[in-house]
C-alpha cells in the first residue's frame, strides 16, 4: 500500500504490529513471580533497503499468581510503528513446564504424600515440601490411600488463592533386616 493521493511517502503513519509468543515457565515462579529476559529475531531494513534480523532482547516480570494461558502484554514491544507512529505489542502466553513432584488444576495445586502404614493408621504430624516452603501436616488416625488433606488458600496466589491438597499414598519402608 502506497500513500493515499496528495501524501508524500514520509507522510505515512501506522501503528507497529502486534506480537505474540509462548513461555514456559516454572511453578515456582508462579508462585514468588520472577524477572524473566527472552531475546527475539526482530525483521528489520538496513540501509541497502533489505530485510535482515537482528536479535532483540526484553527483560520483563512474570507476577506473582500467573496462571496457564494467561497473556502478558509488554507494552511497545512488537513490531515498529511506520513514520513515527507507535510500536506494537508483545503478547507473552504462559505455559507451566511439567512438574515432578506438583500437579495444577486451575489455581489448585496437589502433590503425592507417602505415608508409612503405622501414620496412616495411626495418625502423626509430618513434614510435607510445598512449592511455598516445608508445612506441619497432621494426619487423621485411620488415613487411607487416596484421602487428600486440603491447606486452603496454599494452591497459585491469587484473587482468590487456590488450595494445596496432598494425596496421601501408603507405602512399606525398606527393610532392614531380613526380618
Amino acid at each position: 500500500n502506497g500513500p493515499a493521493r496528495g501524501q508524500s511517502a514520509d507522510s505515512f503513519h501506522a501503528h507497529g504490529e502486534d506480537r505474540h509468543a509462548r513461555i514456559q515457565i516454572d511453578l515456582e515462579e508462579a508462585y514468588h513471580g520472577a524477572e524473566r529476559s527472552i531475546s527475539l529475531r526482530v525483521p528489520e531494513i538496513d540501509a541497502q533497503g533489505q530485510v535482515t534480523a537482528r536479535e532483540h532482547k526484553i527483560d520483563f516480570v512474570i507476577p506473582k499468581g500467573v496462571r496457564a494461558g494467561q497473556h502478558l502484554r509488554l507494552a511497545g514491544q512488537g513490531g515498529a510503528g511506520h513514520g513515527g507512529a507507535a510500536a506494537g505489542d508483545l503478547y507473552l502466553e504462559i505455559h507451566f513446564e511439567p512438574h515432578t513432584v506438583f500437579r495444577l488444576d486451575g489455581r489448585d495445586v496437589s502433590f503425592d504424600l507417602a505415608l508409612t502404614p503405622s501414620e496412616a493408621a495411626l495418625g502423626a504430624t509430618v513434614t510435607a515440601s510445598t512449592p511455598d516452603g516445608d508445612v506441619q501436616l497432621s494426619i487423621p488416625p485411620g488415613s487411607g490411600s487416596g484421602r487428600k488433606l486440603r491447606l486452603k488458600g496454599r494452591g497459585l496466589p491469587g484473587q482468590p488463592p487456590g488450595d494445596l491438597y496432598a494425596v496421601l499414598s501408603i507405602s512399606l519402608p525398606p527393610a532392614t533386616s531380613e526380618a
